[in-house]
Formats: structure tokens, sequence, C-alpha cells
């Protein structure tokens, strides 16, 4: 059975956390995915606490996003909160436009050097890959996408699939589900309201509320080696309504 995480950074604005950790409990989930602004800095004390919150509500984190930094400077703080946490699932999610290389070699020699970092991670136990937003699928000037080139330098690179973004980078997701099966570990699983609506919420919708042919495209992921679905709305006016009516939708997928 596949099962629907909640991706805790949806949340960020509906503190604290303790409470929402109840919501999502109390909604039908039994595991969330965390990110670097609820643990990047906190000691062992507070993350046992954290950990402890998790297990009262019948909650496990198995993925988790970190910052490159964190990542790359910081590992053992990183591995400290992987453990702690429970997670088997370590991913990059971002590079900061100004820091985002021009051209295929640059792409190619960002997905090397988070081939090394993620060698630690790797040996330790972790899976470990990159989650992608819009920018990697924007053409390079020989017509491969970063994201191509990213995953070519970084061979041993998992990949968390945000379909939903592939999707607004313009790219067919169906393509790339079909090349890169093999990689894809973890899936974040978001919808694009219609043309014109939801602008208050950055045009993104509830699952199953959108455009996004979540039906076929699950099917599709079938086939891949996805363990982790993860619920995610970058900006949802209400979380609850996010909650109760995306689980609703995954359900019968």
């Amino acid at each position: 059975m596949t099962y629907l995480a909640f991706q805790l950074y949806c949340a960020r604005n509906f503190p604290p956390l303790s409470d929402v950790l109840k919501k999502v409990a109390q909604a039908g989930y039994t595991q969330v995915e965390g990110y670097g602004g609820i643990y990047a800095t906190l000691d062992e004390a507070a993350l046992k606490a954290l950990r402890a919150d998790l297990d009262a509500n019948g909650l496990t984190m198995p993925t988790g996003h970190f910052g490159l930094d964190l990542l790359e400077n910081q590992p053992e703080q990183a591995l400290l909160i992987a453990k702690t946490l429970g997670m088997e699932g370590i991913y990059c999610p971002h590079l900061a436009a100004e820091l985002r290389p021009a051209d295929a070699q640059g792409w190619f020699a960002f997905g090397q050097r988070l081939g090394e970092v993620g060698k630690r991670y790797q040996d330790a136990g972790y899976t470990f890959g990159w989650h992608n937003h819009d920018f990697e699928f924007k053409p390079l000037a020989d017509g491969s996408t970063p994201l191509e080139q990213l995953l070519a330098g970084g061979p041993a690179l998992a990949w968390e699939i945000d379909v939903a973004w592939v999707i607004r980078g313009g790219a067919d997701p169906f393509a790339f589900i079909d090349s890169y099966g093999k990689r894809i570990t973890a899936v974040h699983v978001k919808d694009i309201a219609p043309a014109g609506e939801n602008a208050d919420e950055d045009g993104w919708t509830d699952l199953g509320h959108g455009t996004v042919a979540w039906k076929d495209l699950i099917s599709a992921l079938r086939h891949t080696r996805a363990k982790q679905y993860v619920l995610e709305h970058d900006n949802p006016k209400d979380l609850d309504r996010l909650l109760s009516r995306s689980i609703a939708s995954f359900q019968t997928y």
C-alpha cells in the first residue's frame, strides 16, 4: 500500500509545529517530510524532543530536506538530524538563483559536487539525492536541461521528483519519469490550479482539484523506485482543507 506523507514546509505559516503534527495525524497521515527550517539548528536534546512529538502522534519522518551548506559544511549535524528523526532519505532541495550554473558544463560539475557530498550519507546508509523546482528544466544552450546534466554528473544521486514543478518548468513529466525511473526514489505530489485561479495561493491547489493528471502519473510512478509520496502545496490558505481534500483524492489513485 502507498501512503501519502505531508511536507511540513506547507504548514510553516500555521504554527506551532506541535499543533500541526496533531492535525496531520488526525487527518489520517502517518508520515511527514521535514525541512531545514524546523531542525537545521536544533541540538540533540531538541531533536529528541521533536522525535518524541512525532512518536506521540503516530508519525514517522522517512525523508527530509537539507540545505547544501548544512550537508557540505556540517555533516555531523545533518547525520545527527537524520538518525535522531529516523530518516531513510536525505534530499538537497534548492540552489539559490545567484549560485546556479549558466551552462551544461557547470550543471554537470554541480552534479559531480553533489555526488561527492552524498557519499558520506550513502555510506551511512541513507538514500541521497536532489529535489527539483522549475529552473532545472529550462533548456541550456546545447539543448539539454540542468536536471539532465546534474544527474549525469552525479550518477549515484537519487531524485525526488516534484512533478508540478516539472510541469511549470515546461517539461513533460511522463518523459522524465520514463527516462529516469531508476533514479526516482520519492515524489512530491501537488496540484496546479486552473489558469487564473488561486492567485492568492501562488497558483497551487489541493491535490485532485487542479490540472495535473495525477491518476495517470501515479500509474507511471509505480514503475519507478519511488518509496515515498509527499503532499506539498507551497502556500495554502487553509491547512485543514489541504490535508483533508488531498488525502481523499490520493486514496482514489
